[in-house]
């Protein structure tokens, strides 16, 4: 994707360094942090330098080949599971995460000597990139045919680029129909507590030229009731068997919205993101994250300094529920680079990877 007219990937492996756009300090700032160990690179999904489903995907599978890298032949297949046990606990929801560790893990088991499993580990993390980027561009294509030319749609949380290695998911068919020559105007919600639509997604979308409004996340049920949306695009963490979906909490409002005002609202993801092994949302494990995010937060001052703010009474707690659960009945598909099934156990199961 494009920055400044520059084509860019969220992050790439060059031998044993993992290179990734540092989210935290968009939009204001632009920069390429680096990780040489499992451990910075497990810190750096901790802390959001890297976040979105595919990204901390390709970002798991960087970091086990990290593993490899560095690890002795001593003991070589102990160091690398301590490693991937490391990027396994760092976030619990996104299904990706998982599926990279294990997709470096069987290149790792396959080869015949430590000096073989470091280049097949690399390799395999590379592949594994390359697929996301692949995925999403078939995403693109599969759902720009349901943007009609002045549409408007709406989306939630940055399901863009920068979510993935490229192109994104949600934002994937936004971007081949603003492509392909077919005007649209996306509603972008702000999606607090930190702010990823307002930050993340407006800044993409504006580097594409994309008409965009940020909107207050509780607006969307009034854009929507004023007959300005007309589609709803947003990604996933995870993909239940039965077609539940994990995103971004707040994401189960905007559905009801779309539901309650006749709005279709469609999930976006490569099917690394389905976990046909579990059966349903109840038993998606929700990641809750630190009350300072709701209680705090960051922007620039009108004398140009970069800081935090408290928007809480002292005395005050949170709750910090980083996802939620968007039941099947209310997605009218789900866009996979293999195409767009229903949100079912046999649309699931249809696409599912072996």
């Amino acid at each position: 994707m494009r920055i400044d007219g520059k084509a860019w990937r969220t992050l790439w492996l060059d031998g044993g360094t993992l290179h990734l756009i540092d989210q935290t300090v968009l939009p204001h700032t632009f920069r390429v942090v680096q990780t040489t160990t499992v451990e910075q690179t497990a810190v750096a999904i901790e802390t959001m330098i890297v976040r979105g489903a595919g990204a901390i995907g390709a970002t798991a599978a960087a970091g086990v080949a990290q593993a490899a890298w560095t690890a002795p032949d001593k003991d070589f297949h102990q160091h690398v599971a301590v490693g991937a046990e490391r990027i396994r606990r760092t976030r619990p929801t996104a299904q990706n995460l998982f599926v990279g560790i294990e997709f470096v893990l069987r290149a790792i088991e396959s080869a015949p000597t430590p000096a073989a499993a470091r280049d097949a580990a690399v390799a395999a993390a590379v592949a594994f990139a390359d697929d996301d980027a692949a995925c999403c561009a078939a995403i693109g294509q599969h759902g720009a045919p349901l943007i009609e030319d002045g549409m408007g749609v709406s989306t939630h949380c940055n399901a863009g680029w920068l979510a993935f290695v490229d192109w994104g998911s949600a934002l994937s068919p936004i971007y081949a129909a603003h492509r392909e020559g077919r005007r649209v105007h996306v509603w972008v919600d702000e999606t607090r507590p930190r702010q990823q639509g307002a930050k993340l997604t407006a800044f993409e979308l504006g580097h594409e030229g994309i008409d965009h409004s940020v909107i207050a996340d509780g607006s969307i049920g009034w854009w929507m009731r004023q007959g300005r949306v007309q589609r709803t695009f947003v990604g996933a963490d995870r993909i239940a068997a039965n077609g539940d979906v994990a995103n971004k909490v707040g994401t189960y409002m905007v559905a009801l919205a779309a539901k309650a005002n006749g709005v279709p609202f469609y999930v976006a993801a490569p099917t690394t993101t389905l976990d046909v092994h579990c059966p349903s949302g109840a038993q998606i494990p929700i990641e809750e994250r630190g009350d300072d995010e709701v209680c705090f937060t960051w922007g620039w001052s009108d004398d140009g300094v970069y800081q935090r703010v408290r928007t809480t009474p002292l005395t005050s707690r949170a709750r910090n529920v980083a996802f939620d659960v968007t039941p099947a009945e209310l997605i009218a598909g789900i866009i996979t680079e293999r195409g767009i099934v229903p949100a079912t156990p046999e649309g699931i199961a249809s696409v599912a990877r072996r």
